[in-house]
């Protein structure tokens, strides 16, 4: 930051206090003289704040501007940007002051002003692939999917492997006729790509479907065991019809490694930058302007920090490592990384995980499934490896984020962290964080708030799934510990907002939506209403509230004189608008940096 901005800041926070002193003045009937010498130095600091009025580099008015700051103590319509930063918010006239020849001035023509969306948890490498290989999030029946795969095997050579992403049984239109727990066999798959193994990801990541070219590759027979934390979903017959659910995944992604093993680094290097540049167009389209992304590995921390340090990144990454215990005690020191590029790209976080995901079966519950008697889920990463990379994160003063879906998964998470947050007793602001916190016994809610842990969640999920919530778990455990919003912040427990895309659509806006109505888009439905947010908390949980889960509120997630310049701009104010309103919201604007990275074009 320049000394004109420190400044700046330091004139807009005295200010504040002066207007703050004054008031308190005010209210206590204090002594003219006290009061003039406070308007005295109110006075001074007008004068200095004018004088040292700077040119900005842009200038947007004529806006209506939520600043995600509580703290603002005047209405503003108006905001002022230099080198990147927030030079000053204000009323328009006041603003204009900063303009020179070489401003740039958008009038927003009364359009909504906000910090940029952060994205809180989503995979954006991931992100990437999903738009480069097949997609299946909209496709609506097992016979589509099975037709758009045969499509690109006709484009392939022979031996070529096909990946997709995006499928669930629980949202098609139609349950195919030959099925295990509604998952389709690979039959119809198969006939259409026989000379190329396939590999589709289920929308949740938690499962793969393979096809029979597939599972020929990775030597699966009747006799192969399910690995511990996994399924091979079987038959009657005892014959496997193509998932592979949880840890049972690695079957089929091992053979599918050792393809990619046999083509060149230049060209998987060549198709995950193409990936990156993907996700960054989707993203900034969608008007967010930061995204943190839920496990990079090694490799891929260390090309985000060069992409940053080489200004080649649009986007503000935040980024957890993802690797095992023995990995992460060799290596993560090394990929400790904090504003790379000038604030573009962090690695300051560990992530693991416990369960899968309830849509496969796999999220770890207390009791077992209403619709699976007897089975209670997956417990996916051995519990004593979990704590030893929460040791690890301690170590390495880092943040240390654990996906956790089922309410015996959070449980556990909590019990780790009570015990290894408490051999600390100086440090209580570490903001470790479960990923996810999707299903809670009530009595667990408590727990977050006594332990200062976040609650990373999607509220895109909770329509997404709702569907089949109450089917998977009952009435009871989907009323009150599902998706538990209200009961959360009701705690003051922090919650931090996202899609993880590309688990779903990475639309901000589809998950506000989501997070303030609890409505199902496709039936009007509401589940559970007493659980939304209001429409302030939604917004604070997608911006500052984002910006605080990675310890990142003193940078970014505010219009806030001296914070980042990362602002969009929508045609509908999400803080009026009606509730339909919400969906039909277009990104106009998305700035980054103080720069322009998106203009809807008319």
């Amino acid at each position: 930051m320049t000394a004109g901005l420190v400044f700046r800041s330091a004139v807009f926070i005295l200010k504040k206090q002066i207007h703050q002193i004054i008031n308190t003045c005010n209210k206590m009937i204090m002594p003219n003289k006290f009061l003039q010498h406070a308007g005295f130095l109110f006075a001074i600091c007008t004068f200095y704040a004018c004088s040292a009025k700077m040119n900005a580099d842009l200038i947007l008015y004529n806006a209506e501007i939520w600043t995600g700051d509580n703290n603002t103590i005047h209405q503003a319509d108006a905001v002022a940007i230099k080198d990147g930063k927030i030079l000053d918010i204000g009323l328009s006239g006041d603003i204009m002051s900063y303009k020179s020849d070489k401003t740039s001035v958008i009038d927003v023509q009364g359009n909504f002003m906000m910090p940029g969306f952060i994205e809180g948890h989503g995979h954006f490498s991931g992100l990437g692939y999903s738009i480069l290989n097949l997609n299946f999030l909209e496709s609506p029946s097992w016979e589509e999917i099975a037709e758009q795969t045969g499509k690109k095997a006709k484009s392939l050579q022979i031996g070529e492997w096909i990946t997709g992403r995006g499928w669930h049984q629980e949202k098609w239109d139609s349950i195919p006729k030959q099925n295990v727990n509604g998952y389709p066999h690979h039959d119809l798959l198969s006939a259409q790509t026989k000379d190329n193994p396939v590999v589709l990801y289920h929308a949740s990541g938690h499962s793969v479907f393979a096809n029979s070219a597939a599972m020929k590759a990775a030597g699966v027979d009747d006799k192969m065991p399910d690995p511990q934390g996994g399924r091979i979903v079987r038959d009657n017959n005892g014959k496997a019809i193509g998932v592979f659910e949880e840890r049972a995944m690695a079957i089929i992604l091992e053979a599918y490694n050792t393809y990619l093993k046999g083509l060149s680094q230049e060209k998987l290097d060549k198709k995950w930058y193409a990936a990156i540049e993907k996700a960054e167009e989707i993203c900034i389209k969608n008007g967010i302007t930061s995204f943190q992304d839920a496990g990079s590995t090694f490799d891929e921390i260390s090309k985000y920090q060069k992409l940053a340090e080489n200004g080649m990144l649009d986007i503000r990454l935040w980024a957890m490592a993802r690797h095992n215990s023995a990995e992460l005690k060799e290596k993560v020191s090394q990929a400790k990384i904090i504003n790379a590029g000038d604030g573009f790209f962090t690695c300051n976080a560990i992530k693991s995980e416990v369960d899968g995901a309830l849509g496969a079966f796999g999220a770890w519950l207390l009791r077992p499934y209403d619709d699976k008697p007897g089975f209670i889920g997956q417990n996916t990463t051995d519990i004593y490896e979990v704590k030893k990379i929460a040791d690890i994160a301690m170590q390495q003063n880092m943040q240390f984020c654990v996906h956790a879906i089922g309410d015996r998964a959070n449980r556990v998470v909590l019990d780790i962290y009570e015990g290894v947050l408490a051999q600390d007793s100086v440090n209580k602001d570490r903001r470790w964080r479960i990923e996810h916190a999707q299903h809670l016994d009530t009595t667990d809610i408590p727990r977050f708030k006594m332990n200062n842990i976040i609650a990373s969640m999607q509220g895109i999920h909770c329509t997404s799934d709702a569907p089949f919530v109450i089917k998977r778990l009952g009435n009871d455990r989907a009323k009150y510990g599902a998706y538990a919003w209200r009961s959360l912040l009701n705690y003051g427990v922090p919650i931090a907002n996202g899609t993880d895309a590309p688990v779903e659509d990475v639309s901000a806006i589809k998950s506000f939506y989501a997070s303030v109505t609890r409505k199902i888009p496709s039936t009007g439905e509401t589940f559970f209403p007493e659980q939304k947010m209001t429409r302030q908390e939604a917004l604070y949980s997608y911006t500052l509230g984002n910006a605080y889960a990675a310890f990142e509120e003193d940078f970014k997630g505010s219009i806030t004189p001296g914070k980042a310049a990362d602002i969009v701009i929508l045609d509908k104010s999400l803080l009026r608008c009606s509730d339909e309103d919400i969906l039909k919201t277009q990104v106009l604007y998305t700035i980054i940096n103080g720069k322009i990275k998106y203009m809807k074009s008319i």
